[in-house]
């Protein structure tokens, strides 16, 4: 049975939803400050962030200060540019570690289910763009996390798809595990994650990536699996909070299914959207 953790108890939270802030383009600890100073002056009962916080050699001073100022619990997941100039599985253990003592931050692939309100659950995973849609294989695309990150660098094109395959079944599983008890639980789930878990959410400057692009920018697995869930729970609703693109945009999968892609621009973090859920 997965484990449900709780928030304030309260009719109603307030909700800052941020992603891909990479605090790594601010010039100086007083601009990260004065971001975090923003968030802080939303007034949010909880914070979410979708990935691409920082960079490996910063994550953890980043999400620290930024820990500092905001006060109130950050949700969290991981993004690709988390992992530059490191590895996965040593941002991992920072991840965990933070979990584990720190009072506010909660890295989300380990916290379960999140009880928001009695009616509004969380649950979320790092997520990866898995190499399925588009060209797959054949893209002829090359993007910085393939030198930049110790697991997928100076891997052959075949090797590095596999990875990426499993990377992206590390998702798809664990939604297959959590969002079938967070839909019994609650009928309004939110779902945050990095990768865009469909085609239709793949935004880039107001349209959807062409297919060189998807197989880099989405995660199939992790989508098959919410939107079979999501058509056998008709009576609920899920909303998908994701990033990776930098391009807003939002898309309707189905009645029941929405996700919001936020964007975002280097050097320039911001709120994405303040939500309120009852």
């Amino acid at each position: 049975m997965a484990s449900v953790h709780h928030t304030q108890p309260s009719l109603m939270t307030r909700i800052a939803w941020l992603t891909d802030i990479h605090l790594e383009f601010l010039h100086s600890t007083r601009e990260i400050d004065a971001f975090s100073d923003s968030i802080a002056a939303a007034c949010p009962d909880c914070v979410l962030i979708g990935g691409d916080i920082s960079i490996a050699p910063y994550f953890e001073r980043h999400i620290l200060r930024l820990e500092r100022r905001v006060q109130v619990p950050i949700y969290f997941v991981l993004g690709n540019h988390d992992f530059y100039r490191g590895s996965i599985k040593r941002v991992h253990v920072i991840a965990e570690r933070l979990t584990k003592t720190s009072r506010w931050l909660h890295w989300l692939t380990l916290e379960g289910i999140v009880e928001l309100t009695a009616n509004t659950g969380l649950i979320g995973h790092d997520s990866w763009a898995d190499g399925r849609l588009g060209n797959g294989i054949d893209s002829q695309v090359l993007l910085n996390d393939y030198f930049l990150i110790d697991e997928l660098s100076h891997l052959s094109t075949e090797a590095r798809f596999r990875q990426l395959n499993a990377l992206g079944d590390q998702a798809a599983n664990y939604f297959q595990r959590l969002l079938p008890s967070a839909l019994g639980r609650f009928r309004n789930v939110l779902i945050l994650t990095h990768v865009p878990p469909f085609r239709d959410a793949c935004w880039h400057e107001g349209s959807i990536s062409d297919d060189e692009f998807l197989p880099h920018f989405t995660c199939k697995a992790a989508g098959d699996v919410i939107l079979d869930l999501m058509q056998t729970h008709p009576q609920c609703i899920a909303t998908v909070l994701c990033g990776h693109t930098h391009g807003h945009g939002e898309a309707t999968i189905l009645p029941n299914l929405r996700v919001k892609t936020g964007g975002a621009e280097y050097g320039q973090p911001k709120i994405q959207e303040v939500i309120v859920v009852e």
